[in-house]
């Protein structure tokens, strides 16, 4: 596997070593020794597989208690991959980094707890699963607000992007929770 930096240096593009032949192909996407070797190290509870059509934006997510680290990866289609950085220590509080993930390249992304993470599927529709290090809280979920114009996301949708109730609601930064 090899570490791809980003412009926020405690999130990390994974690329693996993919063995493709004829019949098809073979990769590790996740290894816990070579994560550890690329600087990674996290113990995942719990695995989540979503599906969304064409202009689908979720998130931005993340859990002010139990906060999550995500492991996350496109296993068909293709979606744009944002993460905040909510931690008011960090010399990127308030930050933003997109990168595109897809079947196709196999690229994951290594999104650390303290972080707001969502995604808009830009294929006609994307099988998306991620690996988190804590269980979801429903009591501790938050919502960042998708389109705050502090953080002037670009999201690649065209037309009205198809949003969950909660999304819609998300709360700018300016009023959000975030972490020490």
């Amino acid at each position: 596997m090899k570490r791809i930096a980003t412009a926020i240096p405690d999130v990390v593009l994974i690329e693996p070593r993919v063995f493709g032949d004829d019949r098809g192909f073979f990769y590790e996407s996740w290894n816990g020794r070579t994560m550890k070797d690329l600087g990674i190290e996290a113990d995942f509870v719990q695995d989540n597989h979503s599906r969304s059509q064409k202009n689908v934006v979720r998130g931005l997510h993340y859990q002010i208690e139990n906060a999550q680290g995500k492991l996350v990866r496109v296993t068909a289609g293709e979606v744009y991959d944002v993460a905040v950085d909510l931690r008011r220590s960090s010399p990127t509080f308030g930050k933003w980094v997109g990168f595109t993930l897809s079947a196709a390249d196999r690229r994951m992304a290594w999104i650390p707890p303290g972080f707001a993470h969502g995604f808009c599927v830009t294929s006609d529709w994307a099988e998306f699963l991620y690996k988190t290090t804590d269980y979801w809280s429903p009591a501790h979920e938050r919502t960042l607000l998708w389109n705050d114009p502090t953080l002037a996301i670009p999201w690649p949708v065209s037309g009205e992007p198809i949003l969950a109730a909660k999304d819609a609601a998300g709360t700018p930064l300016a009023e959000a929770d975030t972490y020490p």
